[in-house]
């Protein structure tokens, strides 16, 4: 009850070494009979009891007659007889009991061994007796290789869900695949019939993907319950098109009535099968002519797919690696004409990289391609794809090569860019702050020791400046190239943005504003020998003449002051006497004032 502690249940000792003797026991006659019949055994499992497979059992149900030994312990040997040559089945099935009988009560006297052929249990399908696929869903799966009663199982099991929850639709429920041939097998397929005739509420569609649907979902159930995990496919086919399938001789469903055997039917599978056992189901003429023209129509797909291969996969296989090594020796993506020749004039002619038949196999599928999507070509031979495989196949190898080439030159190229970036944006921070050394890291090490930049820059650009030491030497990894230029990014990005803080904040004490006209504001720049004026939205360039005077102002922009201020490492001081305040005050006007702290 809620509330109560949970009981644990105590299995007395010795039912638990009854069991484990029972074990030891079935473990030993399966090795015994497997030794004996390996290529024979399909499966073992422990039925509930021995008399679910006698004819009268359902009777006997009913009577509820006791089992004349209550610790008899039947199990059940599936014997797979396909491959019976010497003898006949009878004789097979009869020999085999006898010593695998004799082997169970050697074994253990209450052991019942029932040998079963695997075309026995289909002959008991097709007789629409399923009792031993119940007595296998009910069963303990001791030996299973080819999972064959797995499949039984889970079958049995989702059949019994399907019918209770679908009996009136449900017509046949049938297996197909390898699963009566006793084969190893990924999966287990089974196909079900299901009955639309008297559909009245919905189309025949919508109650196909209805049902189809809801007998899927009972499959992972079915799963769920059995713990079996192989691949379980479920088809679903509605009868009014397993009848039109038939009328058109369809293979898929001629093949399901020769090999398929029922798990369940309800007289619509095995008539059907016999019929066409007997040879009466015969395609029509229609159905005759339509296959005719449907290998037609194969013939003409099969030489498109070739074309298809030729003027798409080939042809993408090559260009695509050639524009990716174009990309990496730091070519933007080429058109597919350009690819050729870039290929030709830098790996070939230039770097000498590679071989020009390599690009000839390029050009050779190129021209293909043209020729294919052009439509002068409208068929090509087996031979002419198997030559372009071959040569696309040295062509893809030889390519990889180069890639590896490509890199090695790149690092080497890499660490170079490295290192001038990061000792050029150096300079400038030394530049900008006045600061005058030797060579760079001295220069580094004095603005660290201004605290002008954290310690950890000098630390990354001795690595840097090592770095490019190691590559000279052949000392440095793929692997650290990758570490450093992340260091190297970040140590630009930062030293660049302090730079121009600092270059920022130089112009901006060169800069001073002007109010005219009572609310206008102007502002002037003077930069060394060069000055910029910006006045009623017109920006004007002109000369810091003498250090005092203003010359003639002309019309600039903006890009004129970025040229200047690129090519100025630290503006220099700028002084102003009379002569620029005159100056000043014909531009912008007798009223004009200096406005200070803006």
């Amino acid at each position: 009850m809620e509330g109560q502690p949970k009981q644990n249940i105590v299995v007395p000792e010795e039912l638990k070494d009854k069991f484990k003797e029972i074990r030891n026991n079935i473990t030993k006659f399966k090795k015994d009979i497997i030794k004996k019949f390996d290529k024979y055994i399909t499966g073992i499992a422990i039925l509930p009891n021995s008399k679910i497979l006698e004819e009268d059992y359902e009777e006997s149900k009913k009577e509820k007659k006791p089992n004349p030994n209550p610790k008899e312990i039947a199990i059940l040997i599936l014997v797979d007889d396909s491959n019976s040559k010497k003898m006949s089945k009878f004789e097979l099935k009869d020999k085999l009991t006898a010593i695998i009988e004799k082997s169970a009560k050697e074994t253990d006297p209450n052991f019942k061994a029932i040998v079963m052929l695997m075309s026995e249990l289909k002959e008991n399908c097709f007789d629409a007796k399923y009792e031993v696929l119940e007595a296998i869903a009910l069963s303990a799966i001791f030996y299973d290789p080819a999972d064959v009663l797995a499949a039984f199982k889970i079958s049995e099991v989702h059949k019994k869900m399907a019918l209770k929850k679908f009996e009136k639709y449900i017509v046949s429920y049938v297996a197909i695949g390898s699963l009566f041939r006793g084969e190893k097998s990924n999966d287990i397929d089974v196909l079900i019939v299901v009955d639309d005739t008297d559909v009245k509420k919905m189309s025949r569609i919508e109650l196909k993907d209805k049902l189809r649907a809801i007998i899927i979902g009972l499959g992972y159930d079915a799963s769920r319950i059995t713990g079996i995990n192989k691949a379980f496919h479920i088809q679903v086919h509605i009868l009014t098109d397993f009848w039109e399938s038939l009328k058109d001789a369809s293979p898929v469903i001629f093949t399901f009535l020769r090999d398929g055997v029922p798990l369940y039917d309800r007289g619509v599978f095995m008539p059907w099968k016999l019929l066409l056992q007997m040879g009466r189901i015969k395609p029509s003429p229609e159905a005759i002519d339509m296959h005719m023209d449907i290998a037609d129509k194969l013939i003409q797909r099969a030489k498109g797919k070739l074309l298809s291969v030729v003027g798409e996969d080939l042809y993408y296989a090559t260009l695509n690696p050639a524009q990716a090594a174009l990309m990496l020796y730091g070519i933007p993506p080429p058109t597919h004409r350009e690819t050729i020749k870039l290929l030709l004039e830098i790996f070939v002619k230039k770097e000498k990289l590679l071989e020009k038949k390599y690009v000839d196999i390029l050009d050779k599928t190129f021209r293909y391609f043209k020729r294919i999507e052009h439509g002068t070509t409208k068929e090509i031979s087996g031979k002419e794809v198997d030559q372009l495989l071959k040569d696309v196949d040295d062509y893809l190898k030889r390519l990889n090569k180069l890639f590896k080439e490509i890199e090695k030159k790149s690092e080497k190229k890499r660490v170079l860019e490295f290192y001038e970036g990061c000792i050029s944006v150096a300079q400038d921070l030394i530049h900008v702050n006045n600061i005058k050394k030797n060579n760079v890291l001295e220069g580094f090490e004095e603005l660290v020791k201004q605290g002008k930049v954290p310690e950890k820059f000098l630390r990354i650009l001795k690595v840097v400046v090592k770095a490019k030491e190691d590559y000279e030497k052949g000392k440095i990894t793929k692997q650290e190239v990758e570490k450093i230029r992340k260091e190297a990014s970040m140590f630009m990005r930062t030293l660049i943005d302090i730079v121009q803080r600092k270059k920022g904040f130089d112009i901006e004490r060169l800069k001073f504003r002007v109010k005219y006209n009572k609310d206008k504001i102007g502002e002037v720049l003077i930069i060394d020998n060069s000055v910029f004026v910006t006045k009623d939205k017109e920006f004007l360039k002109g000369v810091f003449l003498n250090n005092c005077c203003l010359g003639e102002l002309k019309k600039s922009n903006l890009n004129e002051l970025e040229e200047v201020l690129k090519s100025i490492k630290s503006p220099k001081k700028v002084f102003i006497n009379e002569n620029t305040i005159s100056d000043l005050k014909k531009i912008f006007g007798n009223d004009a004032e200096l406005i200070l702290n803006f």
